[in-house]
């Protein structure tokens, strides 16, 4: 009898943990300089749109350094591990538990969708705050011979690190402070995070049974879901980085209230186009992202023997 290694001895909640937190801190970290440009796109018009995707990166590069890139990254990354842990891991929970409860439910892309829009919403109140620090940092734009924030109204802070930065969010509001725009992103990570399963799972089942363990193939069906489940869903996510920087903006700013509000008023006042901005970067970054996310997690499941699902679920 083969002895069981380390593998073979983690349960299959910690397996799912594990393969969707490495999936997710590699995903985020190769789009990261992409996720840079869009929030400043997304929070900064007046300053980034009219210079483009190159102008913006020129910016940047010129006067942050090629680290300036990855401003904020920290955040993200320290944010996504265990985002996407919970995630990927509460997707496969709920999956199950709904059919261990109605044992005649139909095993279809409607299960998925079911499954990634609660997996997301579980995996958003857990990490939010984290989110919330990695786009006020991201936020800065800092010289390098400078300390002093270049571009930056007289209300904005200068954020040291992640630490300093939660520590500040904090002093100003409290635990609200913290989930400050939650509210579009669990409106927006319901139909996202669901949608993304959905299509994935689905464009699965069509591919051919000899191209199943491919890995282009896998990388395909990902892009194509993370793709298609950003764009209904992007308004949602321009609502909420503006809710998070609110406080930096110009005294003059009308304060942003309300998610379907906020949709009007950015509407209004900024222009439709402002509800898609950075949406072509995004494409940009979704496609990457998806599909390397959804890769890995699939590769380190079958390193880490997770059983198939048409496999009875059982612990070590």
């Amino acid at each position: 009898m083969e002895e069981k290694g380390g593998r073979d001895l983690m349960p299959l909640f910690a397996k799912e943990l594990l393969a969707g937190g490495i999936a997710g801190g590699f995903a985020k970290s190769v789009v990261a300089p992409l996720e840079r440009v869009k929030i400043l796109f997304q929070t900064r018009r007046a300053e980034f749109q009219s210079t483009g995707l190159i102008g913006s990166a020129v910016r940047i590069a010129k006067t942050e350094g090629l680290l300036g890139f990855y401003r904020g990254n920290g955040a993200s990354v320290a944010r996504i591990i265990p985002y996407a842990a919970i995630h990927y891991m509460s997707y496969e929970e709920y999956r199950r538990w709904i059919i261990q409860t109605f044992p005649h439910v139909w095993k279809g892309p409607t299960l998925d969708l079911f499954a990634g829009s609660l997996s997301g919403g579980t995996a958003v109140l857990f990490t939010y705050p984290l989110d919330l620090i990695r786009t006020k940092l991201a936020y800065q734009i800092v010289s390098p011979t400078n300390l002093n924030a270049s571009g930056m109204s007289n209300r904005e802070q200068l954020y040291r690190g992640i630490l300093d930065c939660l520590a500040k969010t904090y002093k100003e509001g409290g635990i609200r402070a913290l989930y400050r725009g939650v509210a579009p992103t669990l409106v927006g990570i319901f139909p996202y995070a669901g949608l993304k399963f959905y299509f994935y799972e689905e464009m699965k089942r069509h591919v051919p049974e000899e191209y199943n363990k491919s890995i282009m193939a896998k990388l395909t069906c990902g892009s194509v879901a993370g793709l298609l489940g950003q764009t209904f869903t992007y308004p949602l996510e321009v609502v909420r980085r503006q809710m998070q920087v609110q406080k930096h903006l110009p005294s003059d700013n009308a304060e942003l209230k309300g998610t379907l509000k906020s949709i009007v008023f950015i509407a209004q006042k900024q222009g439709w186009k402002q509800l898609f901005s950075g949406l072509s970067i995004n494409y940009i970054k979704v496609v990457p992202s998806a599909a390397i996310g959804f890769t890995v997690y699939d590769t380190m499941k079958s390193y880490l023997r997770v059983p198939s699902r048409d496999e009875p679920a059982v612990e070590n």
